[in-house]
């Protein structure tokens, strides 16, 4: 799969160091949105899920912060990616195996928002854009990916 480099304008946006922060990065650059809106409104539903769940998720929530660059849970992205439109494909069930691999040949084409093991990351039309290739050279399984409906 050809890779280009791409930090969704996190750069641009004046972020600094390292962070935890791919699924920000990869809505950003999906999207075509700039990185510091996604990372507002990633904070502001991390923020409003931690005060108003109890559960497991809020907890931890509570416990590290609701801070996009320590990464986002699920349970935060999920419904605002689909209040922009994004549908989730899953590709991989509990007991089926790894069906589907980071290859552009076992993705459709267009703008996908891809879930791996513990990274998000974006594919448009075949070509992985993130900080570094992710593909473990076309062995990554994928678990589902995004796709705008």
């Amino acid at each position: 799969m050809k890779f280009i480099e791409n930090d969704g304008g996190r750069a641009f946006a004046g972020y600094k160091g390292e962070a935890g922060d791919c699924v920000t990065r990869a809505i950003a650059i999906a999207t075509e949105s700039e990185y510091d809106v996604v990372y507002d409104a990633l904070r502001a539903r991390s923020v409003e899920y931690g005060e108003m769940k109890y559960n497991r998720v809020a907890r931890r929530i509570q416990a590290k912060g609701s801070s996009p660059r320590n990464g986002s849970f699920k349970e935060v992205y999920r419904p605002y990616l689909e209040s922009l439109g994004w549908k989730w494909v899953p590709t991989m069930g509990i007991g089926t195996g790894c069906k589907v691999h980071l290859k552009a040949e076992e993705l459709p084409a267009g703008r996908l928002i891809v879930r791996v093991s513990k990274h998000i990351t974006t594919v448009i039309d075949g070509i992985l854009h993130d900080t570094y290739d992710c593909s473990r050279e076309g062995t990554r399984c994928v678990y589902g990916y995004y796709i705008k409906e």
